[in-house]
């Protein structure tokens, strides 16, 4: 059964940041920890409209009366370290052949023909382009929101997710949806009862940040992804994302095919390795043996930058990121 909205006579910002204890997996306790260790403050960082002034606690390891659960088939990395390279493509071959051995495909590229599945990100922004733009300038502590996709067939799920920075650790929350309820989120409405379970805490944080950010539809991102995955005491993800292109549009919609999609010239392949705890000793071999170099690459702001040459959001917002091209 899906839960009820919080009532609006509570605090709508309680609970926004930190990430709950139950939105994140077994080891999202180290990294809170981390997190708290760097004297981070800003419970809800939604800029001007949403202030705070607490440190980022640990989360509390679960109890028996109060298990950590997640959406059942869900293998979402909710709490993480992440590293971004940017590698030629023919290091990008070798490395998938080097860490084999080690880990397995993801589950869904297992079931693809060539190993690599498509991905669609439909990103939110203010009419200033906040979000991007914190980005661009390197704020330690920012976050995106997004409404992810992998099909465009209409019984297949979405996902409302929030993606926050905080130092080095990655947070990441979302609720299940369907591509229908899109355009019924987007503008504040609620979640029907449905036959599959989501996570109601996490869709209301997606919508407060959308209300105080006065956020809205700016560009759909999409790119080709081969994924590999770990489990164990220290969870491992490696991906390696190829053909990366955007669409811009203001509707709330989220699609891999139709028109005006545009290829983003890249000559390099995005690797990402995201780990939970420990890093292993066979992935610091790994940067070792492939001279890795650690570099910034935000998908989202790549497509913003890049459709400025077609008049994205008209000259104010070409203004606003002039400076970052």
């Amino acid at each position: 059964m899906v839960s009820k909205n919080t009532n609006e006579s509570e605090n709508p910002l309680q609970g926004i940041l930190p990430l709950d204890p139950s939105m994140t997996d077994s080891n999202a306790e180290t990294l809170s920890e981390t997190a708290a260790d760097s004297a981070i403050t800003a419970e809800a960082a939604v800029h001007a409209q949403v202030a705070a002034a607490e440190p980022l606690p640990a989360a509390a390891a679960p109890t028996p009366a109060s298990p950590v659960t997640k959406p059942k088939g869900d293998t979402l990395m909710a709490c993480r370290y992440e590293l971004k390279y940017r590698i030629q493509e023919t290091t990008a071959r070798a490395i998938a052949a080097y860490i084999k051995p080690m880990i397995p495909l993801d589950k869904y590229a297992q079931l693809r023909p060539n190993g690599e599945y498509p991905i669609t990100s439909l990103y939110l922004d203010s009419d200033q382009l906040t979000l991007a733009k914190e980005t661009l300038e390197g704020k330690k502590n920012r976050f995106k929101l997004r409404v992810r996709g992998y099909s465009d067939k209409p019984d297949t799920p979405i996902f409302f997710e929030i993606k926050r920075r905080i130092e080095r650790v990655i947070l990441k929350s979302r609720a299940r949806g369907m591509h229908h309820h899109v355009p019924m989120i987007l503008a504040g409405h609620e979640l029907p009862p449905q036959k599959f379970q989501t996570d109601m805490k996490a869709l209301r944080q997606f919508q407060l940040y959308v209300k105080y950010l006065n956020a809205r539809p700016m560009v759909l991102v999409r790119y080709m992804r081969q994924a590999f995955e770990g489990d164990g005491d220290c969870r491992v993800r490696v991906t390696f994302d190829r053909q990366l292109s955007y669409c811009v549009t203001e509707e709330p919609r989220v699609r891999l095919g139709g028109s005006g999609w545009m290829p983003i010239p890249l000559d390099f392949t995005i690797l990402e390795i995201k780990f939970t705890a420990r890093y292993p000793a066979w992935l610091s071999e790994l940067v070792r043996a492939f001279d890795l170099k650690v570099s910034a690459m935000s998908k989202y702001c790549s497509s913003v930058q890049q459709s400025m040459l077609t008049g994205f959001g008209g000259p104010r917002n070409l203004q606003i990121l002039q400076r970052f091209a």
